[in-house]
């Protein structure tokens, strides 16, 4: 048993699952604003990044690791519900093409204020269970505390995202202010507010992600979400953006894909992999693979 979890199959397995929760839970915050809005949020990296310099960078001044995780999710949360107000609303019913325009541009400047505030340097951030590998017969298993952390923690996330669309008042009328926004505020629905809770859940999922990439190995820096959000992108198309449970799959599928082409192929042309994965999947299954194809009623 020791052999066969010590072996280099088995290590990539691992090491899949590590960087797959952290595009899981990106695509997880994409399909929430999908779902509450049918936008899609092109700056959400960098807003999740910036939350989390926010609220991470108050170790430096004494405060306890789970109070800055907090306080990142809380701006993170305020600076997703802010954008869908300022930027996001006087959009709506405006060409498609609108929100993606002004939300790439949102994110060069972003990532320009936060590299003038705290500057380009890499922080690092110290997790908060251990990041050293278990050991089986003597030999490295490339599992640790903190790998197991992220993905319990991206499973129960997931989890508690598909109950609130499901089963809640809160999640229906959120669906219903995204897809039927007449309707909705026919039936009662204050579709504006609706809008700005899932901006706001939305980010609050991105600055978790931020800050699980940031207590890692890779650290903080400006640009640090850049690559996780475009897997994250892929990972939510692959899963598709009706699905929670999609986004979780999706993302561990782009994970994984990504370390055996790593792995087996060469390190030049792991990100290709998830392009790969993603052509082969949209040319089977368009709306991703478990999202329905078919009409529904909200």
């Amino acid at each position: 048993m020791s052999s066969f979890l010590t072996s280099s199959f088995m290590s990539n397995i691992f090491g899949g699952l590590a960087q797959g929760v952290i595009y899981s839970l990106v695509a997880l915050s994409l399909v929430i604003i999908w779902q509450s809005t049918h936008v899609l949020n092109f700056a959400q990296g960098a807003m999740a990044m910036f939350a989390t310099y926010v609220g991470m960078t108050q170790i430096d001044r004494g405060l306890g690791y789970w109070w800055c995780v907090l306080l990142s999710v809380v701006v993170g949360m305020a600076f997703g519900g802010a954008t869908e107000r300022v930027l996001i609303r006087p959009l709506y019913g405006k060409p498609e093409i609108n929100p993606i325009v002004v939300m790439v541009g949102f994110l060069g400047v972003i990532e320009a204020v936060t590299t003038a505030i705290w500057t380009s340097t890499s922080r690092n951030i110290a997790a908060p269970f251990s990041q050293i590998y278990f050991k089986a017969g003597g030999k490295l298993v490339l599992l640790s505390p903190f790998i197991i952390f992220q993905i319990i923690l991206a499973v129960v996330i997931m989890m508690l995202v598909a109950a609130l669309f499901r089963f809640t008042r809160l999640g229906l009328q959120l669906r219903a202010s995204a897809l039927a926004p007449e309707v909705a505020r026919l039936l009662g629905v204050r579709v504006n507010r609706m809008l700005t809770i899932g901006w706001m859940l939305s980010a609050g999922v991105g600055s978790i992600a931020a800050v699980i990439l940031a207590s890692g190995s890779f650290g903080l820096f400006p640009t640090n979400m850049d690559g996780v959000f475009v897997a994250g992108f892929i990972a939510a198309a692959v899963g598709g953006l009706d699905s929670p449970v999609g986004a979780i799959a999706g993302g561990l599928i782009i994970g994984l894909t990504e370390q055996f082409v790593l792995a087996y192929w060469s390190p030049s042309v792991a990100p290709l992999g998830g392009m790969i994965v993603l052509v082969a999947v949209l040319m089977i299954r368009p709306h991703g693979i478990f999202t329905r194809s078919v009409s529904r009623r909200v």
